[in-house]
């Protein structure tokens, strides 16, 4: 399956109560041309290569550091969204590449503080076209893949790719452990092949892999309900049905709920003048059987 042309790459960093640290980014393959690489060691000169998105006023200010948890050395130094609850959004270009009749690996690396609560980094590949400081969750890109922590509830890994102008993302959810949710790098890795299969990686760890035709809706149904069809008016759906040759027994609704325990005695020291007339206490009838109802039996029409 062929998702480009791409021309350009996009770090998507919608965060909330977070300072998100994205280390290098780069789109290669061992022994083959590498289109985009990125690893933020310049100082501010980042800031020529990548635009940001002006589109929304909750856009965050960007920076580089080694974020909170380092050893600090100079490799360490990365993109970090500086503000809480912030969005990030962030691109640069690169010549136009297609990944037809070829193997195309997404890469990058990012840390996530203890403390973050929801949010997560994505990168995407944009077709060429788009206006970079516009840019924003609806903008039409190829393929979008990353990290989505929020609370307990949400830790995956998102892997969606645009294919014939729809979005289709994975039908089952890439899971992140709980014990992978910490404040240490991680490497984040995408591989399609040409043979349209592909692969996850999580630390150079298999997260998910197989056909993408099997794993994605990228093809229609072979077979689809037939909208000319019609319910007929006399269908049955009920699988049973009363027995219309079980009848009430004479006498079950002069059953009583509740009857006089005939075990309780009146109190010797009880007085009718002081204390009123004596009643016994109700107590359930072991013989009510409640609400009588026909059994069921199976519906010979269903």
């Amino acid at each position: 399956t062929d998702f480009g042309p791409f021309s350009q790459a996009r770090m998507v960093m919608t965060a909330t109560v977070t300072r998100a640290l994205v280390l290098a980014l780069l789109a290669q393959a061992a022994l083959c041309t590498i289109y985009f690489q990125e690893d933020f060691q310049d100082g501010d000169g980042w800031k020529s290569r990548w635009t940001e998105s002006k589109k929304k006023d909750s856009q965050g200010k960007l920076e580089i550091g080694k974020g909170e948890l380092n050893a600090g050395t100079e490799a360490e130094n990365g993109l970090i969204t500086a503000e809480d609850m912030r969005h990030y959004t962030v691109t640069a270009p690169f010549d136009p590449f297609t990944n037809k009749d070829k193997t195309l690996v997404l890469q990058y690396q990012a840390k996530l503080p203890k403390k973050f609560d929801c949010g997560g980094i994505y990168l995407k590949l944009y077709p060429k076209g788009h206006d970079l400081t516009t840019l924003d969750g609806d903008s039409k890109y190829n393929i979008m893949f990353g990290p989505d922590h929020c609370g307990y509830s949400t830790k995956k890994i998102h892997l969606i790719f645009n294919y014939n102008g729809k979005n289709h993302e994975k039908k089952d959810e890439i899971k992140i452990e709980y014990n992978e949710k910490d404040e240490l790098s991680h490497l984040y890795t995408l591989i399609v092949k040409p043979d349209n299969t592909y692969k996850v990686l999580f630390d150079n760890k298999e997260k998910a892999s197989g056909s993408l035709f099997d794993h994605f809706d990228f093809l229609e149904p072979k077979e689809i309900d037939d909208p000319e069809d019609k319910k007929p008016a006399d269908w049955v759906e009920n699988a049973k049905m009363p027995d219309p040759a079980d009848k009430k027994p004479e006498g079950y609704d002069d059953i009583p709920k509740q009857i006089v325990d005939p075990a309780a005695k009146k109190p010797d020291d009880w007085d009718d003048e002081s204390d009123g007339e004596w009643e016994a206490p109700m107590i359930d009838n072991p013989d009510y059987k409640g609400e009588w109802k026909p059994k069921m039996i199976d519906n010979p029409d269903y």
